[in-house]
């Protein structure tokens, strides 16, 4: 029996993007073959984080996540935050505080870190690391990674208030 084939299109990083999948397909599998290989593949049971990404506002985990739940919504990605010329402040934060290493990680984490930014705008370092607990990360001891996040958190806070104190 031929397994049945659908063509949908989805809003990733605000632009449409079409393709054929199988009712199996996950929205890790769809990034991946549409060329947002930014979305990494890492341990495909949800353990690992490394395939974070944003949809309708909560990170989630792309290996576990039907296509099917992403048709109506939006869904941004590692490439939705910054430009080479103009990086969003948690990637500069990241660089300023070297907080990555190998790399694997970091898209996962930042997707994670900035879906967790938009809703607690100010958080604590406890905070911080408890949103980060479903990233694994095996280059780092994290310490660089929640300084970095800690310190996006106040440029973003600083942006969005003008500068204010």
């Amino acid at each position: 029996m031929e397994r049945k084939k659908y063509e949908i299109t989805l809003t990733v990083n605000e632009k449409q993007v079409q393709g054929t999948v199988f009712a199996e397909t996950t929205l890790l599998d769809f990034l991946r073959d549409t060329n947002h290989r930014e979305v990494k593949h890492g341990c495909d049971h949800g353990d690992c984080g490394a395939c974070t990404v944003i949809l309708n506002g909560d990170a989630v985990l792309s290996c576990l996540t039907s296509v099917f739940k992403a048709v109506e919504g939006k869904v941004y990605t590692l490439k939705s935050l910054g430009e080479w010329d103009k990086l969003h402040p948690l990637q500069e934060a990241f660089v300023k505080n070297e907080a990555l290493q190998c790399g694997f990680c970091t898209p996962g984490i930042l997707m994670t870190a900035k879906a967790f930014l938009d809703k607690n705008p100010k958080p604590t370092r406890e905070e911080i690391r408890e949103a980060l607990s479903g990233n694994l990360c095996r280059c780092t001891g994290y310490m660089k990674i929640v300084d970095a996040i800690e310190e996006a958190s106040k440029i973003i806070a600083e942006t969005v208030s003008g500068g204010a104190k």
